[in-house]
């Protein structure tokens, strides 16, 4: 884990979830504020229609190469949000469990939305994030 970002557990709350309940800074610090990372290949086509594990991978891998263009690591994410582009629980629990699979030990605050639709075509999955870098 990053030496800037001190992730916040709260006992007074249920332990039963696999996220921080926030984080924290100290400054001075770089902020990084990503738009939603889509599942979109390089010619900016939509991969794997019709599979919420594979877009949430491709998603993945998407905000990846922005941090580390960045000099970031997912380490570095202080906040996400993962939106699902469905009403059924069970594709949410799809992607966030490809997304906890890339987060590892750092379990970063976060939010789970179900959707109605996201703005590529054929698309199911994105994950917006701040990132704090010292």
């Amino acid at each position: 884990m990053s030496g800037t970002v001190r992730l916040i557990r709260n006992h007074r709350l249920t332990q039963a979830v696999d996220y921080a309940y926030a984080a924290s800074v100290d400054a001075p610090v770089r902020s990084l504020w990503l738009a939603g990372a889509c599942p979109l290949d390089a010619e900016g086509r939509t991969v794997a229609v019709g599979d919420f594990a594979a877009q949430a991978h491709q998603v993945m891998r998407n905000l990846i190469t922005v941090l580390e263009d960045e000099g970031a690591a997912l380490t570095d994410l202080v906040r996400t949000t993962v939106y699902v582009a469905s009403s059924r629980q069970e594709d949410l629990v799809t992607a966030w469990e490809v997304y906890r699979s890339y987060l590892g030990s750092h379990d970063v605050p976060s939010t789970l939305l179900g959707v109605t639709v996201l703005g590529y075509t054929d698309q199911l999955v994105e994950v917006e994030a701040v990132a704090v870098l010292s």
